[in-house]
């Protein structure tokens, strides 16, 4: 029962304190490949810690449970329970099926709760998608011009004033881009848009977001997995970005942002004259990181990394032995 306990609270610990740790870390996106494994890894060790806590106090009550099918009987039944009574199969089958029943009772209300907390269409996409937008798929639609493939395999444009481009995973796959989209971006803009959602497709930012939703809406309240969502959907656009600056260049990508944006054409040559407040993703395609300092992010990322699949291998490997040392002590 201890070691259980203390498995729990340092799930707990990593589940309200790492958050503070990886916010700062992650929030410039300066290392955005690094920082939704850094995410990802803490919720697993979080969960991994926690489910070792489940199977050591399982365990536990499997040692215990004549002395709890006892007590039970006992209680119910006072000093009318006997140990012919206690130990017959007609009364430890049904305490024995009700731990099980109400695991999976619990589980079905969870998995009930996640389907009704998730948000459809959050798709990631060049721009987020707002109430009323169009919603994917290749009807009502036509192929971008010189786009390879066609159908749902290629870039599939809708009919819409607001300009607005995302993707939709699947098999195949496609790219949505409003008529508003095209309006605004020229040839360029709209080549950085497509390596953008296209490089959202090719890393399956989409699973990634389904899953922390997922276990935002499977455990409200826990810190580390309702602030993760919202990070790790924010770096995937930042690790898009830099995947169409490779290939674009940046000052057409911010062009596109500021455009897709704005709702207004915005020439790349008119970037140095563009005055206002601008989103964290042009601030950091304008100003990007020295080497020295995104080494720096990498080093500390990883090393958390480390850190949090190390302890948790070790507070799940050794906690069952220490503890039953601990009470052959005592």
């Amino acid at each position: 029962m201890s070691a259980a306990l203390v498995v729990f609270l340092y799930a707990l610990a990593v589940a309200w304190s790492v958050p503070a740790l990886l916010a700062p870390l992650t929030g410039h996106g300066i290392s955005a490949r690094l920082g939704p494994a850094a995410w990802l890894t803490a919720m697993a060790s979080a969960l991994a810690c926690a489910g070792a806590a489940v199977a050591l106090l399982i365990s536990a009550a499997a040692a215990c449970w004549p002395g709890f099918a006892e007590a039970v009987c006992r209680s119910v039944t006072g000093r009318a329970c006997t140990a012919v009574v206690y130990r017959s199969a007609l009364f430890e089958l049904p305490l024995g099926a009700a731990a099980p029943v109400a695991a999976l009772t619990a589980a079905a209300l969870a998995w009930r709760y996640s389907r009704g907390s998730g948000e459809p269409g959050s798709a990631p996409g060049f721009t987020p998608r707002r109430p009323g937008s169009p919603a994917g798929g290749c009807r009502c639609g036509r192929t971008v011009k010189g786009e390879r493939g066609g159908g749902c395999g290629a870039t599939v444009v809708l009919d819409a004033s607001e300009p607005a481009a995302y993707c939709v995973p699947g098999r195949p796959a496609a790219i949505v881009l409003t008529s508003g989209a095209l309006a605004v971006l020229d040839r360029a803009q709209l080549t950085a848009v497509l390596a953008h959602e296209r490089a959202h497709l090719a890393a399956r930012h989409q699973l990634l977001i389904s899953l922390t939703c997922g276990l935002a809406a499977g455990f409200p309240g826990v810190p580390l997995f309702t602030r993760g969502p919202a990070k790790v959907a924010r770096l995937a656009e930042m690790c898009a970005d830099d995947a169409a600056a490779r290939r674009t260049g940046r000052p057409a990508l911010i062009a596109a942002l500021l455009a897709m944006g704005t709702g207004m054409a915005v020439p790349a040559t008119a970037l140095a004259a563009t005055s206002g407040p601008v989103t964290a993703r042009v601030h950091r395609l304008l100003d990007p990181p020295r080497r020295g300092r995104h080494a720096r992010y990498c080093l500390a990322l990883s090393t958390v990394m480390v850190l949090l699949a190390t302890a948790s291998g070790l507070v799940t490997t050794f906690a069952g032995p220490l503890a039953s040392c601990a009470m052959h002590v005592g």
